[in-house]
């Protein structure tokens, strides 16, 4: 599987868990950092980020645990935004990846 492909599924099964729309295994995996008690005042809230679970071992940094708060914060923040349906955020996300990919061509 290559990369951008790994980043585009963790990305939509991020996008669906912070929509409460994933199976009930990931309900407590995809939390923003807004709907934490004590952190709504945070500047991360306002970016609908997501709190990264801190690991020591490269196979925990791979788990969905970790990786789908990590790529949920990398994406551009008009991605992360609440208003935007499944499908805005699909075609915005393919366009973010191939910038990133050949945008310098």
């Amino acid at each position: 599987m290559t990369f951008h492909m790994t980043v585009t599924l963790v990305s939509i099964s991020a996008f669906d868990c912070v929509r409460e729309h994933c199976p009930a295994y990931f309900n407590n995996v995809c939390i923003p950092v807004a709907g934490i008690s004590g952190r709504a005042h945070l500047r991360l809230a306002e970016r609908h980020d997501m709190p990264v679970p801190l690991t020591r071992t490269q196979l925990g940094r791979r788990s969905f645990h970790v990786a789908a708060p990590a790529v949920w914060n990398a994406l551009p923040s008009h991605l992360r935004s609440p208003s935007i349906s499944r499908g805005q955020f699909r075609a915005g996300l393919k366009n973010h990846l191939f910038t990133q990919a050949y945008g310098h061509l």
